[in-house]
């Protein structure tokens, strides 16, 4: 046991000092922080275009009807088509002609594309107007209808077993959502950097000293391990500067400030419950795929050569973000979102996307634990792969190899 925490600690000091790490480790959160501020800065729409609309209107039911907006500006014209349209000179100006013929009764002319947002507010508001115009045809007093309109706003709550809770998913979800593409990201980024070290050592040869006084498990659990607790700190120094800096500059940037409260005090209960899940979920997926990719890393000579092996092992996980991202946040109570968080291969990003949607206990508890003897699982087998393939020179391995290599006896 002694040996293995040596060679974490060598593994740990020796990352964290580097300038690379103390670089990036500064500079992510910084780049969030940018990011924030430059998203705030556009929000503000400060170089929108005004876009002057001429209608045409050969039916009259909607001369003086448009409402101006704030960047779009209605003017009713009387000349023919043809005219207007050789008139337009500024690329913002358009015609819209509102033909009696029912096959072409409405056309909007540019000489750019226009964007969806004026199209559909020019179409939202013809469609007002054409329909207020037949309820004054049918006889219906449209003063006294706007009167009784009402604005209802549906506030949603949980009940549970403490009381009633607000059952807003925006912020929990973008938690989660973030915390998938988090372990998504950062199990092949710190898996890989376990495979390069181990192909660094066997390449050099320097594996032929280290293992004459340790045991080759003793080697990669001590690698694994010390490359997990670099992410782990990278990636808590990571979120509490990015959420002190954000929270920061949502305070100091005007009209933000009130979105920012509002979004973390939205959170509650939610981000430690999540936190805690994200914390469990990233080190046994860590542990889980950094075996497999100390394993292949024992099984080359080079970078190169580890593709055949990394693609089979990679692929659950891509699959799954995937459906994560375009299907499962939408059904996450199915059978499929269900066995994906359940499987070790694929619960790490899974779980996360499910976790704003109340899992149920034993579903949790049932994943945690097939996460825990996955990992295990995986050691055992990365363990017997690696004692031999760590020693092995010249022989380029096949799966069949592997097999070999794992029921080779001590």
């Amino acid at each position: 046991m002694n040996k293995i925490l040596l060679i974490i600690q060598r593994e740990y000091v020796t990352r964290v000092r580097k300038r690379s790490f103390i670089i990036m480790t500064l500079l992510v959160p910084a780049l969030f922080a940018s990011l924030y501020v430059v998203i705030a800065y556009v929000a503000k729409d400060k170089d929108q275009t005004l876009h002057m609309v001429n209608v045409i209107d050969n039916t009259g039911d909607f001369i003086n009807k448009f409402q101006d907006g704030k960047y779009t500006k209605f003017r009713y014209s009387n000349r023919p088509l043809d005219v207007e349209k050789k008139d337009l000179k500024d690329d913002n100006d358009l015609v819209l002609n509102i033909s009696n013929n029912k096959k072409d009764s409405v056309e909007l002319f540019a000489r750019k594309k226009t964007t969806l947002t004026l199209s559909d507010d020019i179409q939202r508001q013809m469609n007002d107007i054409a329909a207020g115009s037949s309820m004054v045809k049918a006889g219906i007093d449209t003063a006294k209808l706007h009167k009784v309109k009402s604005n209802i706003t549906i506030k949603t709550s949980e009940l549970t077993a403490t009381g009633e809770q607000s059952a807003n998913l925006g912020p929990a979800y973008a938690l989660s959502f973030a915390g998938a593409i988090l372990i998504y990201m950062s199990l092949f980024i710190y898996g890989a950097q376990v495979m390069r070290g181990v192909i660094e050592e066997k390449t050099s040869r320097i594996i032929e000293v280290i293992v004459s006084s340790v045991k080759p498990f003793q080697l990669m659990a001590g690698k694994i391990i010390g490359v997990g607790l670099v992410g782990l700190t990278q990636f808590v120094i990571w979120i509490s500067l990015s959420t002190a800096l954000s929270y920061y500059l949502g305070i100091k940037s005007s009209g933000m400030s009130g979105q920012m409260a509002t979004f973390i005090h939205s959170l509650g209960a939610n981000a430690g419950y999540e936190l805690s899940c994200f914390i469990f979920y990233w080190l046994t997926g860590f542990l889980f795929y950094s075996a497999l990719f100390a394993a292949v890393g024992s099984a080359v000579d080079s970078e190169t050569e580890t593709q055949q092996f990394m693609f089979p092992i990679t692929l659950p996980l891509l699959f799954t973000y995937i459906l994560c991202v375009t299907y499962l946040f939408t059904v996450p109570d199915s059978t499929l979102a269900f066995w994906l968080s359940i499987i070790p291969l694929t619960a790490p990003v899974a779980m996360m996307m499910r976790l704003p949607f109340n899992v149920p206990d034993w579903q949790l508890a049932i994943s945690m634990v097939l996460m825990v003897l996955g990992f295990i699982f995986t050691t055992y087998v990365a363990a017997r792969i690696y004692r031999v393939g760590i020693l092995m020179y010249g022989k380029k391995a096949s799966y069949k190899e592997l097999v070999k290599w794992f029921f080779y006896k001590e």
